[in-house]
């Protein structure tokens, strides 16, 4: 039972914004922590995402304090990282022990604990009241409820971020990440399973790429019914920026677009370029992929995580660059340092200050670090840089070491 004291009810009560993995943290952390949790989630129901996720102990470790006990069936191991050159050739290798997972397979686990009555779909939100020890939240259906806290989860488009803090928001990075994935049993008919089985970096002037193994359709795990998942960030100015963001009607989507929107001249340019551009394994990676889809890269970095009885946690309080690998990480710490803030404060607010000064610096440090390690990418991007700040090219070694690791953090 938390230790919270609170006048009203015996265990307070929390309001979590957004439904996915950060928000199914938030709630299973604190209901151990003695609060009852409600999600709300604005569309109707979330469905697979074709993206993988990096595990890293910290995540695991968040896991086993929500209940969940990580085993076989969480993932892919995959214990060596190499990169290639343009002809394919392996120029560098690292011994790194990692399983990688998929966002469908980490969300059945934690959504699997949340009672169907604390998750309410088709609720958007579309204000915030700040009370005086309290908090309520109305959304566009006419529902309208109060709670002793509401945790922001829902993601860098945040819509509490958006209403409570609107001076903070995304910053475009200057370069998109495509992204998709090939089934197993194919890739490794061309390929074979050395090149499957092993965490992959092909790194050019101007553009990475990055793929590995996850789970299959269903959440298979057994040999060739797996899939390989790729990232190959690429350098896009606004102008262009716009034109792929436009559906076939004209429609311009802000900031990101829905994969089955997405043109096919675009589509078409960028398997063209893969062909020029990429080594020979990677271009088999995008020739084999069925519906590949591009996601803009962005920064956001807020200046505060609480506001009155709000707190923002993962994406909606801090997103870093894909490259570090650890944005669902990032989110479970973040829950769990405010589960455990609010469990330990005399009262709510200080719990809440507590959970701040927590978590603000790491926020930082992560955006820093993602920002190091694609700044190349778009060096004459305005946004990208703060004056006299310059990036250099990672070498390959340097990037297998860096990339989906958070060995920079700072205790």
């Amino acid at each position: 039972m938390s230790r919270v004291s609170h006048a009203v009810a015996a265990r307070p009560r929390a309001l979590v914004v957004g439904g996915s993995i950060g928000g199914l943290f938030a709630a299973r952390a604190l209901r151990r922590a003695g609060w009852d949790t409600t999600i709300f989630e604005r569309t109707g129901g979330l469905e697979g995402r074709g993206t993988g996720i990096v595990t890293h102990d910290k995540l695991l470790t968040a896991l086993r304090w929500v209940g969940v006990e990580p085993d076989a069936t969480l993932g892919v191991p995959v214990t060596m990282r190499q990169a290639f050159d343009a002809d394919g050739r392996v120029i560098g290798e690292r011994i790194h022990a990692q399983t990688v997972t998929s966002w469908e397979r980490l969300f059945s686990i934690l959504r699997a604990g949340v009672a169907d009555a604390d998750y309410r779909t088709a609720h958007d939100l579309c204000d915030v009241e700040l009370l005086e020890n309290g908090v309520r939240a109305r959304f566009t259906n006419g529902v309208t409820e109060q709670g002793d806290l509401l945790v922001a989860a829902d993601g860098f488009r945040s819509t509490v971020r958006s209403l409570l803090m609107p001076a903070v928001e995304p910053v475009y990075a200057g370069y998109v990440g495509w992204r998709g994935l090939t089934d197993e049993a194919e890739l490794v008919a061309r390929l074979g399973s050395g090149f499957f089985d092993r965490f992959g970096f092909y790194l050019a002037c101007s553009h990475q790429m990055v793929g590995y193994p996850v789970a299959g359709m269903g959440n298979d795990l057994r040999p060739g019914r797996r899939r390989y998942n790729f990232v190959w960030y690429r350098p896009v100015d606004d102008d262009r920026l716009r034109e792929l963001l436009t559906d076939a009607s004209g429609q311009v989507h802000a900031l990101s677009i829905p994969p089955p929107l997405i043109r096919a001249e675009s589509l078409a340019e960028m398997r063209s370029t893969a062909e020029h551009e990429l080594c020979p394994q990677f271009r088999e990676v995008i020739r084999l992929t069925a519906q590949p889809f591009f996601q803009p890269i962005y920064d956001v970095c807020s200046e505060r995580l609480v506001q009155g009885r709000v707190a923002l946690i993962g994406d909606a309080a801090f997103v870093a660059r894909p490259h570090v690998g650890a944005g669902v990480t990032k989110a479970a710490e973040d829950v769990l340092a405010l589960a455990q803030a609010l469990d330990g404060a005399a009262e709510i607010g200080s719990g809440l200050v507590d959970y701040e000064q927590a978590r603000l610096e790491s926020g930082r440090q992560i955006v820093a670090w993602g920002r190091r390690l694609g700044g190349y990418l778009a060096p004459g991007h305005a946004m990208t840089m703060t004056p006299g700040e310059t990036f250099d090219e990672p070498t390959p070694d340097a990037f297998m070491k860096d990339s989906a690791s958070l060995e920079f953090l700072v205790a």
